[in-house]
């Protein structure tokens, strides 16, 4: 088989990236190691920034997220016993849309299949060749027989763990990580949510995040050590826990119920540099993962597939391969912006176990600068919200 684009990994990057390319009269393969009910079963981040709204839109997968998803227009900041609410539309003139991660997901497939694109899943054994030359190729092992899928260029849009990152040689990569010392834990309720913006509570006992997927379905984190195992957790402890680090006017209207998803995610910072080597193309959690405090995983990937699709247009259309010689800086300069932000929020918000009491009264007083400030609100507002592509 031969197409114009291979695209390892069918989540939301890799799926976003061959609708926009399909939609220019482009050819892709997308190859993902999972089944498509797999895929769909992921949860994650619901927090969908300006751009990410818009770029869905104009890939034709927007429609269900304007009539289903929620504009929020603010948030709400907690410490010590108080809130106070930053006003996104006020501060920088923008929203963001919280619709899951697993219905963008959806809307995508649908796309795909209206558009007859090929997906393969369940691919074993997924192997990059030849990426130096102008004539790479994707390998995989489908129902036991060897496949093969000769292209011009490879997405790597396959996560963290995919094979794309793997496949730069290691003396031409340099990455950057921290690690933090706590993970979330996560669940899903079918609750009505205890407010209808999201809510970032710093408390002594560690951090917690009021957030939702819809009106009946509530989405709940806090901090826990690295330690611990989501099954040490009850549901009654989770509650009781949550109650403890909101502000009593919030825990006071927090609706509890059984809970249907719980897990522990850890945090961590990460970035691969360059986003580019050869005919292969990073995107996504391929190239960086960020804390999900700022809410830009999925935000990031986003951007990432504006770029390349541009860019790989202009190559197709004019024969201009300057947006594909740019990519990795372009990406790279947005990625560190949104890192920025993710790092900030996360070492204001949580507690870490070594810091002293200096350190935590510090935390105190960024929120209390924030709180007092219009100009700090605004800032945190324009990256909230997403930088500009």
């Amino acid at each position: 088989m031969h197409t114009q684009i291979a695209i390892v990994g069918g989540g939301p990057a890799g799926l976003l990236l061959s609708q926009l390319l399909n939609r220019a009269g482009l050819a892709t393969v997308v190859i993902e190691r999972r089944s498509r009910a797999h895929v769909l079963s992921r949860i994650r981040a619901g927090v969908l920034e300006t751009g990410t709204a818009d770029l869905l839109r104009r890939s034709g997968a927007g429609d269900r997220m304007d009539r289903e998803g929620h504009s929020h227009t603010g948030c709400w900041l907690a410490s010590q016993g108080e809130m106070f609410r930053v006003d996104f539309a006020e501060a920088c003139g923008k929203t963001v849309m919280v619709y899951g991660q697993t219905e963008v997901t959806k809307d995508l497939y649908d796309a795909q299949d209206r558009m007859g694109t090929m997906i393969v899943h369940e691919a074993a054994d997924v192997a990059l060749h030849d990426l130096a030359s102008d004539r790479p190729q994707v390998t995989w092992t489908q129902d036991g027989q060897p496949q093969r899928l000769t292209c011009d260029f490879v997405a790597g849009c396959d996560g963290f763990h995919g094979i794309s990152r793997a496949s730069i040689p290691a003396k031409v990569r340099r990455e950057f990580e921290k690690v933090y010392p706590f993970g979330w834990l996560g669940i899903l309720s079918r609750t009505p949510p205890v407010r209808d913006e999201l809510i970032y509570a710093s408390h002594d006992r560690g951090f917690a995040l009021c957030s939702m997927r819809n009106p009946m379905l509530s989405r709940y984190y806090i901090q826990v050590p690295l330690t611990d195992q989501a099954q040490d957790w009850t549901d009654d402890a989770f509650w009781t826990e949550l109650h403890r680090r909101l502000p009593p006017e919030v825990a006071e209207a927090l609706i509890t119920g059984p809970l249907i998803e719980k897990s522990i995610a850890p945090l961590r910072s990460f970035v691969t540099e360059p986003m580019r080597w050869g005919a292969l193309f990073l995107c996504g959690d391929a190239a960086h993962i960020v804390p999900p405090t700022g809410a830009k995983g999925l935000n990031l990937a986003a951007s990432d597939v504006h770029y390349l699709s541009q860019a790989l247009i202009a190559r197709y259309r004019t024969g201009d391969a300057a947006g594909l010689d740019g990519y990795s800086a372009r990406a790279l300069a947005r990625v560190w912006g949104a890192m920025r932000f993710s790092w900030s929020m996360t070492t204001m918000l949580h507690r870490f176990p070594d810091h002293s009491a200096f350190e935590r009264r510090m935390q105190d007083t960024e929120l209390s600068a924030l709180r007092a400030s219009a100009a700090a609100q605004r800032v945190m507002a324009e990256n909230y919200t997403g930088l500009p592509y």
